[in-house]
């Protein structure tokens, strides 16, 4: 099997359209993450300036007190719903990129069972026994790279289930907190 100057010349032409579609799923990732910092950024601002004319206008130290625990609530549901959002904009962009990358993974795995086939072709006469421990070898790894695959996919959705969990008990706890303000 001999490969062609078109050949390569196609196949570094697929890589560089793949890396351009991640460099701009990237950009856009950190595009988000910007606009949600600025957004913010802004909110907390114009928060912290209300909450300060708020506490210079009480008139005693328990206003200023009672100010300062009504604010507890709406911080920690605004800190979870800010992580809600960073958390989203991770995912998204790492799931587009698992997307891309496994496809690239197939890619490359059909082409090397393509070369692999090519060779057992040609392989001489008197070689089976080694061609069949060969091919052997190359079913049992990828059974290994498929159940790592699986296992991580598995483990990526323990890890946003917990995360879910996690915020809805801080939810819970802010609304508490609120509660007994």
């Amino acid at each position: 099997m001999f490969i062609t100057a078109d050949q390569i010349t196609a196949n570094n032409q697929a890589n560089f359209a793949t890396a351009k579609a991640l460099a701009t799923k990237s950009f856009a990732g950190f595009e988000k993450l910007v606009e949600l910092n600025m957004a913010a950024a802004k909110a907390l601002m114009n928060e912290s300036f209300s909450h300060a004319q708020a506490a210079l206008a009480a008139k005693d130290l328990q206003q200023a007190l009672a100010l300062q625990t009504e604010s507890v609530a709406p911080m920690a549901e605004k800190s979870v719903a800010y992580s809600r959002h960073v958390y989203g904009i991770a995912v998204e962009t790492g799931a587009e990129f698992t997307k891309a990358l496994e496809g690239k993974a197939a890619e490359a795995q059909k082409a090397f069972n393509q070369a692999v086939e090519n060779v057992v072709k040609n392989a001489p006469a008197g070689t089976e026994s080694a061609v069949a421990a060969f091919k052997s070898a190359l079913a049992s790894s990828q059974n290994v790279i498929d159940s790592a695959q699986s296992s991580a996919k598995k483990a990526l959705a323990v890890t946003e289930s917990n995360v879910a969990a996690v915020t809805e008990q801080a939810l819970s706890a802010a609304a508490a907190v609120s509660k007994k303000a």
